[in-house]
Protein backbone atom coordinates (compact mmCIF):
# COMPACT_ATOMS: atom_id res chain seq x y z
CA UNK A 1 0.00 0.00 0.00
CA UNK A 2 1.72 3.32 -1.12
CA UNK A 3 1.38 5.73 1.86
CA UNK A 4 4.92 5.70 3.45
CA UNK A 5 5.52 9.52 2.97
CA UNK A 6 2.83 9.96 5.09
CA UNK A 7 3.47 12.27 7.75
CA UNK A 8 7.11 12.76 6.53
CA UNK A 9 8.21 16.54 5.89
CA UNK A 10 9.41 16.19 2.50
CA UNK A 11 10.82 18.47 -0.26
CA UNK A 12 7.87 18.38 -1.92
CA UNK A 13 5.58 19.30 0.69
CA UNK A 14 8.28 22.23 1.44
CA UNK A 15 7.50 23.17 -2.41
CA UNK A 16 4.03 23.06 -1.80
CA UNK A 17 3.79 25.04 1.55
CA UNK A 18 6.44 27.98 -0.50
CA UNK A 19 3.78 28.04 -3.64
CA UNK A 20 0.73 28.39 -1.05
CA UNK A 21 2.52 31.32 0.52
CA UNK A 22 3.76 33.07 -2.18
CA UNK A 23 -0.02 32.87 -3.80
CA UNK A 24 -1.03 33.92 -0.10
CA UNK A 25 1.47 36.65 -0.05
CA UNK A 26 0.48 37.61 -3.53
CA UNK A 27 -3.39 38.36 -2.78
CA UNK A 28 -2.92 40.12 0.63
CA UNK A 29 -0.50 42.70 -1.55
CA UNK A 30 -2.53 42.34 -4.61
CA UNK A 31 -4.23 46.10 -5.48
CA UNK A 32 -4.76 47.67 -8.81
CA UNK A 33 -4.93 44.86 -11.22
CA UNK A 34 -1.24 44.64 -10.98
CA UNK A 35 -0.44 40.71 -11.28
CA UNK A 36 3.19 41.18 -12.41
CA UNK A 37 4.40 39.83 -9.24
CA UNK A 38 3.37 35.81 -10.30
CA UNK A 39 6.58 36.23 -12.62
CA UNK A 40 9.02 36.59 -9.95
CA UNK A 41 7.67 33.98 -7.88
CA UNK A 42 9.53 31.20 -9.60
CA UNK A 43 12.37 32.88 -8.48
CA UNK A 44 11.68 33.18 -4.74
CA UNK A 45 10.93 29.57 -4.59
CA UNK A 46 13.85 28.30 -6.37
CA UNK A 47 16.54 31.44 -5.88
CA UNK A 48 19.98 31.12 -7.22
CA UNK A 49 21.26 28.86 -10.11
CA UNK A 50 20.85 25.27 -8.43
CA UNK A 51 18.16 23.52 -6.48
CA UNK A 52 17.64 21.67 -3.74
CA UNK A 53 14.67 19.63 -5.05
CA UNK A 54 16.96 17.99 -8.33
CA UNK A 55 19.74 18.62 -10.98
CA UNK A 56 17.24 21.04 -13.02
CA UNK A 57 16.54 24.22 -11.57
CA UNK A 58 15.15 25.36 -14.97
CA UNK A 59 12.27 22.57 -14.73
CA UNK A 60 11.45 22.93 -11.37
CA UNK A 61 10.71 26.50 -11.97
CA UNK A 62 8.34 25.37 -14.83
CA UNK A 63 6.76 22.86 -11.93
CA UNK A 64 6.52 25.79 -9.32
CA UNK A 65 4.70 27.86 -12.30
CA UNK A 66 2.15 25.18 -12.90
CA UNK A 67 1.54 24.83 -9.07
CA UNK A 68 1.51 28.72 -8.96
CA UNK A 69 -1.36 28.74 -11.00
CA UNK A 70 -3.27 25.69 -9.82
CA UNK A 71 -2.83 27.09 -6.52
CA UNK A 72 -5.02 30.26 -7.26
CA UNK A 73 -7.54 27.79 -9.72
CA UNK A 74 -6.23 28.74 -12.94
CA UNK A 75 -5.54 25.79 -15.81
CA UNK A 76 -2.13 25.09 -16.25
CA UNK A 77 -0.38 24.45 -19.48
CA UNK A 78 1.67 22.00 -21.41
CA UNK A 79 5.53 22.09 -21.78
CA UNK A 80 4.70 22.74 -25.56
CA UNK A 81 2.56 26.50 -24.40
CA UNK A 82 4.87 29.46 -24.27
CA UNK A 83 2.75 32.10 -22.41
CA UNK A 84 3.46 33.79 -19.55
CA UNK A 85 3.04 32.23 -16.30
CA UNK A 86 0.71 35.35 -15.36
CA UNK A 87 -1.19 34.77 -18.58
CA UNK A 88 -5.09 34.78 -17.75
CA UNK A 89 -4.46 35.36 -13.96
CA UNK A 90 -7.30 38.20 -14.04
CA UNK A 91 -9.49 35.57 -13.85
CA UNK A 92 -8.60 35.08 -10.15
CA UNK A 93 -9.55 38.52 -9.08
CA UNK A 94 -13.44 37.91 -8.31
CA UNK A 95 -13.75 36.33 -5.23
CA UNK A 96 -17.13 34.51 -6.66
CA UNK A 97 -14.96 32.80 -8.72
CA UNK A 98 -14.68 29.13 -8.69
CA UNK A 99 -12.01 26.87 -10.48
CA UNK A 100 -13.14 24.96 -13.47
CA UNK A 101 -12.77 21.40 -13.62
CA UNK A 102 -10.83 19.40 -13.18
CA UNK A 103 -10.12 19.41 -9.76
CA UNK A 104 -6.78 17.19 -9.59
CA UNK A 105 -4.24 17.36 -12.19
CA UNK A 106 -0.91 16.05 -13.50
CA UNK A 107 1.59 18.19 -14.43
CA UNK A 108 2.95 16.23 -17.32
CA UNK A 109 6.39 17.15 -17.17
CA UNK A 110 6.96 17.05 -13.63
CA UNK A 111 5.79 13.12 -13.89
CA UNK A 112 9.15 10.76 -13.56
CA UNK A 113 6.66 7.94 -15.28
CA UNK A 114 7.02 5.34 -12.91
CA UNK A 115 7.19 1.78 -13.28
CA UNK A 116 3.49 0.48 -13.14
CA UNK A 117 2.66 -2.77 -11.97
CA UNK A 118 6.16 -4.73 -12.65
CA UNK A 119 7.82 -8.05 -11.00
CA UNK A 120 12.23 -7.82 -11.14
CA UNK A 121 14.34 -9.52 -9.66
CA UNK A 122 17.27 -7.25 -7.60
CA UNK A 123 20.79 -7.49 -7.59
CA UNK A 124 20.03 -8.96 -4.38
CA UNK A 125 19.18 -12.59 -5.81
CA UNK A 126 21.66 -15.24 -4.34
CA UNK A 127 21.06 -17.69 -6.76
CA UNK A 128 19.99 -20.30 -4.55
CA UNK A 129 19.43 -23.73 -5.00
CA UNK A 130 16.03 -24.25 -4.49
CA UNK A 131 14.74 -21.22 -6.27
CA UNK A 132 10.69 -21.23 -5.29
CA UNK A 133 10.38 -18.44 -7.39
CA UNK A 134 10.47 -20.95 -10.16
CA UNK A 135 8.55 -23.72 -8.55
CA UNK A 136 5.18 -21.24 -7.45
CA UNK A 137 5.27 -19.28 -10.63
CA UNK A 138 1.95 -20.55 -12.49
CA UNK A 139 2.88 -18.87 -15.90
CA UNK A 140 6.27 -20.28 -16.28
CA UNK A 141 7.88 -17.33 -16.59
CA UNK A 142 11.02 -17.52 -14.11
CA UNK A 143 14.29 -18.66 -15.31
CA UNK A 144 17.82 -19.30 -14.30
CA UNK A 145 20.10 -16.83 -16.22
CA UNK A 146 23.78 -16.31 -15.56
CA UNK A 147 22.94 -18.10 -11.89
CA UNK A 148 20.28 -15.39 -11.24
CA UNK A 149 16.46 -15.86 -11.60
CA UNK A 150 15.45 -13.88 -14.61
CA UNK A 151 11.53 -13.16 -15.46
CA UNK A 152 10.22 -13.08 -19.15
CA UNK A 153 7.82 -10.05 -18.77
CA UNK A 154 5.74 -11.05 -21.61
CA UNK A 155 4.55 -14.19 -19.49
CA UNK A 156 4.46 -12.76 -16.23
CA UNK A 157 0.99 -11.91 -15.05
CA UNK A 158 2.00 -9.88 -11.43
CA UNK A 159 0.25 -12.30 -9.34
CA UNK A 160 3.18 -11.60 -7.03
CA UNK A 161 3.91 -15.37 -5.83
CA UNK A 162 7.64 -15.16 -6.33
CA UNK A 163 7.81 -12.17 -4.27
CA UNK A 164 5.98 -13.98 -1.75
CA UNK A 165 8.64 -17.14 -1.61
CA UNK A 166 11.87 -15.45 -2.08
CA UNK A 167 14.26 -15.85 1.28
CA UNK A 168 16.02 -13.23 0.58
CA UNK A 169 13.11 -10.81 -0.23
CA UNK A 170 15.04 -10.04 -3.85
CA UNK A 171 11.98 -9.91 -5.79
CA UNK A 172 9.88 -6.82 -6.06
CA UNK A 173 6.82 -5.36 -7.15
CA UNK A 174 6.99 -2.08 -8.20
CA UNK A 175 3.78 0.03 -8.80
CA UNK A 176 3.50 3.80 -9.35
CA UNK A 177 2.56 5.43 -6.10
CA UNK A 178 -0.14 7.48 -7.14
CA UNK A 179 -2.04 4.42 -8.88
CA UNK A 180 -1.25 2.66 -6.36
CA UNK A 181 -3.01 4.92 -3.71
CA UNK A 182 -6.02 5.39 -6.04
CA UNK A 183 -8.92 3.27 -4.98
CA UNK A 184 -10.50 3.73 -8.18
CA UNK A 185 -8.09 2.46 -10.71
CA UNK A 186 -8.14 6.32 -12.23
CA UNK A 187 -4.79 6.61 -12.88
CA UNK A 188 -2.94 4.82 -15.92
CA UNK A 189 -0.27 5.73 -18.61
CA UNK A 190 -0.17 8.14 -21.82
CA UNK A 191 1.79 7.58 -24.91
CA UNK A 192 4.51 8.71 -23.24
CA UNK A 193 4.09 6.56 -19.88
CA UNK A 194 3.51 9.70 -17.57
CA UNK A 195 0.55 8.94 -15.24
CA UNK A 196 -3.28 10.12 -16.95
CA UNK A 197 -6.29 10.44 -14.71
CA UNK A 198 -9.39 9.31 -15.83
CA UNK A 199 -11.86 12.10 -14.78
CA UNK A 200 -14.51 9.90 -14.97
CA UNK A 201 -13.45 7.29 -12.87
CA UNK A 202 -11.56 9.97 -10.24
CA UNK A 203 -13.60 11.13 -7.25
CA UNK A 204 -10.73 13.69 -5.92
CA UNK A 205 -10.12 11.89 -2.65
CA UNK A 206 -6.44 13.04 -3.33
CA UNK A 207 -4.39 10.02 -2.08
CA UNK A 208 -2.80 10.37 -5.73
CA UNK A 209 -1.36 14.05 -5.05
CA UNK A 210 -0.08 13.25 -1.26
CA UNK A 211 1.48 9.97 -2.35
CA UNK A 212 3.24 11.63 -5.50
CA UNK A 213 7.04 11.62 -4.49
CA UNK A 214 7.94 13.96 -7.65
CA UNK A 215 4.79 16.43 -6.57
CA UNK A 216 3.69 16.44 -10.48
CA UNK A 217 0.06 16.11 -9.16
CA UNK A 218 -1.44 18.94 -7.85
CA UNK A 219 -5.33 19.90 -6.89
CA UNK A 220 -6.68 23.53 -7.64
CA UNK A 221 -7.38 25.99 -4.81
CA UNK A 222 -9.55 29.22 -3.59
CA UNK A 223 -6.50 30.64 -1.98
CA UNK A 224 -6.35 34.30 -3.79
CA UNK A 225 -10.04 34.47 -4.39
CA UNK A 226 -10.76 33.95 -0.73
CA UNK A 227 -8.04 36.53 0.98
CA UNK A 228 -10.00 38.95 -2.26
CA UNK A 229 -13.19 38.45 -0.74
CA UNK A 230 -11.98 39.15 3.04
CA UNK A 231 -9.88 41.89 2.28
CA UNK A 232 -13.53 42.88 0.97
CA UNK A 233 -16.79 44.30 3.29
CA UNK A 234 -18.36 41.51 3.32
CA UNK A 235 -17.25 39.33 6.28
CA UNK A 236 -15.90 35.71 5.81
CA UNK A 237 -16.40 33.03 8.59
CA UNK A 238 -14.40 30.06 8.82
CA UNK A 239 -16.03 26.32 9.65
CA UNK A 240 -13.19 24.14 10.71
CA UNK A 241 -13.72 20.42 10.05
CA UNK A 242 -12.72 18.26 13.34
CA UNK A 243 -9.66 17.16 11.84
CA UNK A 244 -8.19 20.44 12.49
CA UNK A 245 -6.75 19.21 16.23
CA UNK A 246 -3.12 18.94 16.18
CA UNK A 247 -2.76 19.90 12.43
CA UNK A 248 -0.82 23.42 13.58
CA UNK A 249 1.43 21.73 16.10
CA UNK A 250 0.62 21.47 19.67
CA UNK A 251 1.33 25.34 20.52
CA UNK A 252 -1.83 25.98 18.80
CA UNK A 253 -4.38 25.53 21.10
CA UNK A 254 -8.47 25.76 20.18
CA UNK A 255 -8.23 29.23 22.33
CA UNK A 256 -5.20 30.13 19.77
CA UNK A 257 -6.90 28.56 17.02
CA UNK A 258 -9.58 31.11 16.32
CA UNK A 259 -6.95 33.84 17.06
CA UNK A 260 -5.43 32.50 14.03
CA UNK A 261 -8.03 32.16 12.00
CA UNK A 262 -9.09 36.43 12.73
CA UNK A 263 -5.40 37.47 12.41
CA UNK A 264 -5.66 35.88 8.59
CA UNK A 265 -8.60 38.05 8.08
CA UNK A 266 -11.47 36.01 8.93
CA UNK A 267 -14.61 37.76 10.90
CA UNK A 268 -14.34 34.94 13.47
CA UNK A 269 -14.23 30.79 13.15
CA UNK A 270 -16.84 28.21 14.04
CA UNK A 271 -16.20 24.68 14.20
CA UNK A 272 -18.04 22.13 12.10
CA UNK A 273 -18.79 19.30 14.54
CA UNK A 274 -21.55 21.27 15.38
CA UNK A 275 -23.32 20.45 11.78
CA UNK A 276 -21.57 16.97 12.67
CA UNK A 277 -23.80 16.35 15.55
CA UNK A 278 -26.77 17.62 13.50
CA UNK A 279 -25.93 15.08 10.52
CA UNK A 280 -25.45 12.56 13.20
CA UNK A 281 -29.36 13.08 14.27
CA UNK A 282 -30.30 13.55 10.98
CA UNK A 283 -28.79 10.10 9.64
CA UNK A 284 -30.15 8.48 13.13
CA UNK A 285 -33.85 8.97 11.71
CA UNK A 286 -33.70 8.04 8.78
CA UNK A 287 -32.02 4.46 9.61
CA UNK A 288 -34.80 4.04 11.83
CA UNK A 289 -37.08 4.84 9.91
CA UNK A 290 -35.92 3.24 6.41
CA UNK A 291 -33.76 0.26 7.45
CA UNK A 292 -34.94 -2.69 6.62
CA UNK A 293 -38.55 -1.93 5.33
CA UNK A 294 -37.82 0.70 2.65
CA UNK A 295 -34.06 -0.44 2.16
CA UNK A 296 -31.78 -3.24 3.01
CA UNK A 297 -28.94 -1.00 4.66
CA UNK A 298 -27.86 2.72 5.00
CA UNK A 299 -24.74 3.89 4.44
CA UNK A 300 -23.51 7.62 6.17
CA UNK A 301 -23.00 10.51 3.58
CA UNK A 302 -20.06 12.95 5.01
CA UNK A 303 -17.64 11.92 2.80
CA UNK A 304 -17.59 13.01 -0.57
CA UNK A 305 -15.25 11.14 -1.94
CA UNK A 306 -16.83 7.82 -1.12
CA UNK A 307 -20.35 9.09 -1.61
CA UNK A 308 -19.08 9.54 -5.47
CA UNK A 309 -17.49 6.60 -5.46
CA UNK A 310 -20.26 4.56 -4.26
CA UNK A 311 -22.78 6.42 -6.87
CA UNK A 312 -20.16 5.62 -10.10
CA UNK A 313 -19.63 1.90 -8.96
CA UNK A 314 -22.60 0.84 -7.35
CA UNK A 315 -25.59 2.88 -9.06
CA UNK A 316 -28.69 0.42 -7.79
CA UNK A 317 -27.14 0.79 -3.87
CA UNK A 318 -27.30 4.68 -4.41
CA UNK A 319 -30.16 5.18 -2.50
CA UNK A 320 -28.60 3.43 0.14
CA UNK A 321 -26.17 6.42 0.14
CA UNK A 322 -27.81 8.76 3.36
CA UNK A 323 -29.42 11.89 2.10
CA UNK A 324 -28.76 13.53 5.12
CA UNK A 325 -26.87 16.94 4.57
CA UNK A 326 -22.94 16.49 5.42
CA UNK A 327 -21.65 18.84 8.33
CA UNK A 328 -19.82 21.28 6.00
CA UNK A 329 -22.76 22.26 4.47
CA UNK A 330 -24.75 22.06 8.44
CA UNK A 331 -22.56 24.19 9.73
CA UNK A 332 -22.58 26.50 6.58
CA UNK A 333 -26.05 27.31 6.50
CA UNK A 334 -26.36 27.84 10.43
CA UNK A 335 -23.76 30.52 10.01
CA UNK A 336 -25.67 32.19 7.10
CA UNK A 337 -28.92 31.93 8.85
CA UNK A 338 -26.74 33.31 11.52
CA UNK A 339 -25.18 36.45 9.77
CA UNK A 340 -27.14 36.84 6.25
CA UNK A 341 -25.18 38.15 3.78
CA UNK A 342 -21.48 36.51 4.74
CA UNK A 343 -19.55 34.07 2.96
CA UNK A 344 -18.08 31.07 4.47
CA UNK A 345 -14.94 29.57 3.98
CA UNK A 346 -14.79 25.67 4.97
CA UNK A 347 -11.26 24.49 5.97
CA UNK A 348 -10.61 20.98 6.18
CA UNK A 349 -8.32 18.19 5.14
CA UNK A 350 -10.23 16.97 1.96
CA UNK A 351 -9.86 18.17 -1.54
CA UNK A 352 -13.24 16.03 -2.25
CA UNK A 353 -14.78 19.20 -0.57
CA UNK A 354 -13.91 21.14 -2.92
CA UNK A 355 -16.06 19.08 -5.75
CA UNK A 356 -18.71 18.98 -3.16
CA UNK A 357 -19.30 22.59 -2.69
CA UNK A 358 -18.70 23.28 -6.15
CA UNK A 359 -22.24 22.03 -7.10
CA UNK A 360 -24.89 24.40 -7.62
CA UNK A 361 -26.95 23.01 -4.86
CA UNK A 362 -23.95 23.90 -2.46
CA UNK A 363 -22.76 27.15 -4.20
CA UNK A 364 -25.03 29.37 -2.12
CA UNK A 365 -23.71 27.64 1.42
CA UNK A 366 -19.81 27.25 0.90
CA UNK A 367 -18.05 30.00 -1.23
CA UNK A 368 -14.58 28.83 -0.71
CA UNK A 369 -13.00 25.31 0.39
CA UNK A 370 -9.41 25.91 2.01
CA UNK A 371 -7.34 22.65 2.74
CA UNK A 372 -5.56 22.98 6.03
CA UNK A 373 -2.18 22.93 4.23
CA UNK A 374 -3.30 25.75 1.85
CA UNK A 375 -4.02 28.08 5.32
CA UNK A 376 -0.76 27.00 6.56
CA UNK A 377 0.52 29.01 3.33
CA UNK A 378 -1.41 31.60 4.03
CA UNK A 379 -0.39 31.81 7.88
CA UNK A 380 3.60 31.61 6.32
CA UNK A 381 2.27 34.77 4.33
CA UNK A 382 0.86 36.77 6.91
CA UNK A 383 4.00 35.82 9.27
CA UNK A 384 2.14 34.68 12.09
CA UNK A 385 3.86 34.11 15.47
CA UNK A 386 1.66 31.75 17.36
CA UNK A 387 3.42 32.22 20.44
CA UNK A 388 2.36 35.93 20.16
CA UNK A 389 -1.55 35.07 19.19
CA UNK A 390 -4.19 35.69 22.15
CA UNK A 391 -5.82 33.57 23.75
CA UNK A 392 -9.51 33.39 23.25
CA UNK A 393 -12.66 31.11 24.07
CA UNK A 394 -12.29 28.33 21.93
CA UNK A 395 -14.64 27.26 19.20
CA UNK A 396 -17.40 24.92 20.54
CA UNK A 397 -20.14 24.10 20.40
CA UNK A 398 -19.58 20.50 19.20
CA UNK A 399 -19.91 17.00 21.15
CA UNK A 400 -17.54 14.50 21.57
CA UNK A 401 -19.15 12.27 18.99
CA UNK A 402 -19.31 15.14 16.49
CA UNK A 403 -15.71 15.62 16.67
CA UNK A 404 -14.61 12.03 16.66
CA UNK A 405 -15.94 12.17 12.83
CA UNK A 406 -12.42 13.18 11.99
CA UNK A 407 -11.17 9.33 12.48
CA UNK A 408 -12.23 5.77 10.96
CA UNK A 409 -15.36 4.85 12.97
CA UNK A 410 -16.81 7.89 14.82
CA UNK A 411 -19.52 8.78 12.65
CA UNK A 412 -21.08 5.36 12.65
CA UNK A 413 -20.47 5.34 16.21
CA UNK A 414 -22.20 9.12 16.53
CA UNK A 415 -25.65 7.73 14.93
CA UNK A 416 -25.30 4.58 16.54
CA UNK A 417 -25.44 6.69 19.97
CA UNK A 418 -28.15 8.12 18.42
CA UNK A 419 -30.07 5.74 17.91
CA UNK A 420 -29.40 4.00 21.55
CA UNK A 421 -30.89 7.09 22.83
CA UNK A 422 -34.28 6.96 20.92
CA UNK A 423 -34.67 3.20 21.00
CA UNK A 424 -32.94 1.93 23.76
CA UNK A 425 -33.73 -1.71 23.10
CA UNK A 426 -33.11 -1.58 19.40
CA UNK A 427 -30.04 -3.72 18.50
CA UNK A 428 -27.64 -1.76 15.51
CA UNK A 429 -25.07 -3.67 13.27
CA UNK A 430 -22.19 -1.80 11.97
CA UNK A 431 -19.73 -1.82 9.48
CA UNK A 432 -17.08 0.15 8.19
CA UNK A 433 -14.20 0.51 5.72
CA UNK A 434 -11.20 3.51 4.75
CA UNK A 435 -9.50 3.83 2.24
CA UNK A 436 -11.71 3.16 -1.29
CA UNK A 437 -9.87 -0.38 -1.57
CA UNK A 438 -11.38 -1.24 1.32
CA UNK A 439 -14.87 0.83 0.73
CA UNK A 440 -15.58 -1.23 -2.34
CA UNK A 441 -15.07 -4.57 -0.72
CA UNK A 442 -17.52 -2.92 1.83
CA UNK A 443 -19.80 -2.29 -0.94
CA UNK A 444 -19.73 -5.24 -2.75
CA UNK A 445 -20.43 -7.68 0.05
CA UNK A 446 -23.21 -4.81 0.95
CA UNK A 447 -24.72 -5.67 -2.72
CA UNK A 448 -24.33 -9.43 -2.09
CA UNK A 449 -26.79 -8.99 0.84
CA UNK A 450 -24.15 -9.34 3.50
CA UNK A 451 -25.00 -6.89 4.98
CA UNK A 452 -28.82 -6.42 5.45
CA UNK A 453 -29.94 -4.46 8.19
CA UNK A 454 -26.80 -2.45 8.71
CA UNK A 455 -25.16 0.68 8.89
CA UNK A 456 -22.18 1.26 6.67
CA UNK A 457 -19.16 3.77 7.59
CA UNK A 458 -17.18 4.81 4.42
CA UNK A 459 -14.16 7.07 4.48
CA UNK A 460 -11.98 7.25 1.53
CA UNK A 461 -8.68 8.24 3.44
CA UNK A 462 -7.02 5.36 5.75
CA UNK A 463 -7.77 6.11 8.72
CA UNK A 464 -10.50 9.06 7.63
CA UNK A 465 -10.63 12.68 7.72
CA UNK A 466 -7.17 12.77 9.81
CA UNK A 467 -5.40 11.41 6.64
CA UNK A 468 -6.87 13.63 3.58
CA UNK A 469 -4.88 15.04 1.41
CA UNK A 470 -4.63 18.14 3.03
CA UNK A 471 -3.34 17.38 6.28
CA UNK A 472 -0.08 18.81 7.76
CA UNK A 473 1.06 16.21 10.38
CA UNK A 474 1.14 12.41 10.71
CA UNK A 475 -2.02 10.27 10.70
CA UNK A 476 -1.30 8.80 14.50
CA UNK A 477 -0.72 12.40 15.73
CA UNK A 478 -3.64 13.51 14.33
CA UNK A 479 -6.22 10.92 15.52
CA UNK A 480 -4.75 10.91 19.21
CA UNK A 481 -5.33 14.96 18.91
CA UNK A 482 -8.84 14.35 17.70
CA UNK A 483 -9.23 11.96 20.73
CA UNK A 484 -7.80 14.34 22.80
CA UNK A 485 -10.25 17.19 21.82
CA UNK A 486 -13.39 14.90 21.76
CA UNK A 487 -12.36 14.12 25.57
CA UNK A 488 -12.86 17.84 26.26
CA UNK A 489 -16.17 18.47 24.76
CA UNK A 490 -18.86 19.69 27.15
CA UNK A 491 -21.07 17.24 26.07
CA UNK A 492 -20.25 13.38 24.59
CA UNK A 493 -23.02 12.73 22.35
CA UNK A 494 -24.49 13.83 19.45
CA UNK A 495 -28.30 14.10 20.74
CA UNK A 496 -26.85 16.17 23.36
CA UNK A 497 -26.44 19.10 21.24
CA UNK A 498 -26.97 22.73 22.99
CA UNK A 499 -28.62 23.37 19.62
CA UNK A 500 -31.91 21.63 20.83
CA UNK A 501 -34.17 23.47 18.84
CA UNK A 502 -33.44 21.47 15.72
CA UNK A 503 -34.17 18.31 17.34
CA UNK A 504 -37.13 19.47 18.45
CA UNK A 505 -37.68 20.56 14.47
CA UNK A 506 -36.85 17.05 13.55
CA UNK A 507 -39.67 15.48 16.33
CA UNK A 508 -42.22 17.34 14.21
CA UNK A 509 -40.92 15.57 11.13
CA UNK A 510 -38.96 18.10 9.48
CA UNK A 511 -35.47 17.32 8.24
CA UNK A 512 -32.61 19.75 8.79
CA UNK A 513 -32.72 21.04 5.18
CA UNK A 514 -36.08 22.42 5.62
CA UNK A 515 -35.14 23.84 9.41
CA UNK A 516 -32.41 25.29 8.13
CA UNK A 517 -34.26 27.63 5.79
CA UNK A 518 -37.00 28.69 8.42
CA UNK A 519 -36.09 28.36 11.39
CA UNK A 520 -35.19 31.68 13.95
CA UNK A 521 -31.44 32.17 14.19
CA UNK A 522 -31.31 33.47 17.18
CA UNK A 523 -33.51 30.33 18.42
CA UNK A 524 -30.57 28.27 17.04
CA UNK A 525 -27.64 30.06 19.11
CA UNK A 526 -29.14 32.55 21.26
CA UNK A 527 -29.39 36.04 20.58
CA UNK A 528 -25.73 36.55 21.95
CA UNK A 529 -23.99 34.16 19.04
CA UNK A 530 -22.39 30.30 19.39
CA UNK A 531 -19.19 31.48 20.79
CA UNK A 532 -21.25 32.53 24.03
CA UNK A 533 -22.90 29.97 25.53
CA UNK A 534 -21.09 27.17 28.55
CA UNK A 535 -18.18 25.55 27.45
CA UNK A 536 -15.15 23.16 29.05
CA UNK A 537 -11.94 25.07 27.60
CA UNK A 538 -9.66 22.83 25.44
CA UNK A 539 -6.21 24.04 26.46
CA UNK A 540 -4.52 20.48 26.99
Amino acid sequence: MAGSMRGIYTSVNDMRQQVYAEVARLSYEYKDGDLSEMEKIPYKVIPGEETAYSDNVFLERAIVRERMRLAMGLSFRSASEQAPVSEGAEECVQPEKYYQPPLINVIKFACHKCPDNVVKVTNACQGCIAHPCMAVCPKGAISFVDGKSYIDQEKCIKCGQCVKVCPYSAIIKQERPCASACGMNAISSDEYGRADIDQDKCVSCGQCLANCPFGAIADKAQIFQCIQAMKGDTPVYAVVAPAVAGQFGKSVIPGKLRSMFKALGFADSFEVAIGADLCAVEEAKDFVKEVPEKLPFMATSCCPAWAAMAKKLFPEQAECISMALTPMVLTARLIKRQFPGCKVAFVGPCAAKKLEASRRTIRSDVDFVLTFEEVLGMVRAKEIDFDELPEVDCMHGGTGDGRAFAVSGGVANAVVNCIKEMYPDMEIKTAKADGLDECRKLLTLAKAGKYNGYLLEGMACPGGCVAGAGTVQPINKSTAAVNLHKSVSTNAHSYETPYGVWLEHLEEGQTLDDVSKTVDPSKVWGEEGPHKGKVRQANS
